[in-house]
């Protein structure tokens, strides 16, 4: 299986090992500084940019900013497992596809909409790595929560370095 592919999926399945230890309640406070966002609308905006993308495919055309924003993810944990599932067996499904072909992404970068020409492996990397960086705002929202995610890995990039902690 492609490693694009495969990065997908093992981070997404992060997602689902996470909502099966929430409570609806928690899924969906709000109470945290500075922002107030809930963890579920950080999966849902995860899910959002990996529709966008799966959504673009056929076309060869990806918009970044027509996202769905579902807010029932904010609220539902089992909605939210089930819009995971999905999107995990669409990129499952991709197996085989040509990750250097080139399509067009839509995006706005803070100054207006741009049309960004980029490979389909690029653009599912970058999905990856959106993922993960709001998985480490969903590990600050836990903390402040003080819930404890037993995934050590969960909310860091592969290549962040990570302080050594001496329990002595």
């Amino acid at each position: 299986m492609n490693i694009i592919i495969q990065s997908a999926i093992h981070t997404l399945n992060k997602s689902k090992v996470l909502l099966s230890s929430l409570s609806d309640e928690i899924l969906s406070d709000h109470s945290v500084s500075p922002y107030y966002s809930c963890i579920g609308s950080h999966i849902r905006h995860i899910l959002d940019f990996y529709n966008c993308v799966l959504n673009g495919i056929p076309g060869k055309f990806i918009d970044l900013t027509n996202r769905e924003r579902d807010e029932r993810m904010h609220s539902d944990c089992n909605f939210a497992l089930a819009n995971i599932e999905l999107v995990i067996k669409a990129i499952q499904n991709l197996e085989g596809i040509n990750t250097s072909q080139v399509l067009k992404v839509n995006d706005d970068l803070g100054l207006g909409e741009v049309e960004i020409e980029y490979t389909l492996g690029a653009v599912l990397a970058q999905a990856n790595s959106h993922a993960i960086h709001h998985y480490a705002i969903i590990s600050y929202i836990l903390d402040r929560l003080s819930i404890e995610i037993k995934d050590e890995t969960f909310g860091y990039n592969p290549t962040t370095p990570r302080p050594e902690i001496n329990l002595s």
